[in-house]
This record gives structure tokens, sequence and C-alpha cells, in this order.
């Protein structure tokens, strides 16, 4: 993959990560915790804004990894989100997830940007999923801009407001 490739994939994955921050950045107190619908394979009710906000970091963070091994989330996150049956241990501020964020954001431009065409094809395994990392890194930005929606329609119901499209990321 050549570095204009490189780019092009970090201008349009960054722009994901970006916009799902303005809604993390956006959300006042009273929404932090309010109740949405979601759905996942294992999982349909309600859950909470700062949930979504964390577990999107979550898998941000351990996908772009690669694998599974060794993985360690920074503190104050554990790994509670492998755990089918795990419950978060309490509810992370808003600061505490746009640290995360901006500290996936780095992980993720680094990825990218430095990515050789051996790291690009190497194979990842989640679960039964197996893909070249590649193909990962756009299933985790698939990911990124679904939450994402699903927290700018969050704060357009209960707010009236919407950060916003973003076309490429910010510098």
């Amino acid at each position: 993959m050549d570095q204009e490739m490189r780019n092009i994939l970090w201008q349009q994955f960054g722009a994901a990560i970006d916009m799902f921050g303005n809604a993390v950045r956006s959300c006042p107190d009273e929404v932090w915790r309010v109740r949405m619908w979601r759905v996942q394979p294992g999982f349909e009710g309600f859950t909470e804004f700062w949930y979504v906000a964390s577990h999107t970091l979550f898998w941000l963070d351990l996908y772009l990894s690669g694998s599974g091994e060794g993985f360690t989330p920074p503190p104050p996150f554990g790994l509670e989100e492998l755990d089918p049956a795990g419950a978060l241990p309490r509810v992370y501020t808003q600061a505490e997830l746009l640290t995360y964020l901006d500290y996936c954001r780095a992980k993720c431009k680094a990825a990218i940007l430095d990515m050789t065409d051996e790291q690009a094809m190497r194979t990842c395994t989640f679960g039964k999923r197996q893909m070249s990392y590649v193909e990962l890194l756009l299933y985790t930005m698939r990911h990124v801009q679904e939450h994402g929606a699903q927290l700018n329609m969050a704060l357009g119901q209960n707010t009236g407001f919407n950060p916003g499209w973003v076309a490429k990321a910010r510098e």
C-alpha cells in the first residue's frame, strides 16, 4: 500500500473518529446517561450514551492492536467488555472517554500511516472472524461510524443539536 493510499485511509478513518469524538464532546450532562436502544449479536436492549462511547473506544483500541494477545487498554479501562455477561465497573466520565479517544486516535493514525504491505496483509483473528489487518481497519471504521451515528441521533433527539459532518480528519 503506497503512502497516498495510507493517507486516504487515514483521512477517512480519522474523520469517522473525529465525528464520533464531536458527539462525545458535545454531550451535555443530562444526556450522558440517557437510555437508547441497541441491538447487536448477543445483546438487545437499552444502554446509555456513555456506555456506547466506552464500548466503541474499547473495540477501536483492541482491533487496532490486531490481536487480543497481550492487549490491555489504558487505565482506568479494563477487559470487562470481552466478557459477554460482564458489566463495566462504573460510569466513565466524559473526560476519561475523551482521553481514551485521543489515545485511540493517535494509535489509529500511527497504525495506518506507518503500515507496511506485510502488516496490511497479516491475518488477524477475533473469535470466528479472520481477515487481513487492512480489512479489519475498514471493519473497525464502520463500527466507529455506526456508533457515532447512534450518539449523534441521541443528541439530536434529546437536545435538538447535532455536531455535524466531518469530511476529513482534522490536523
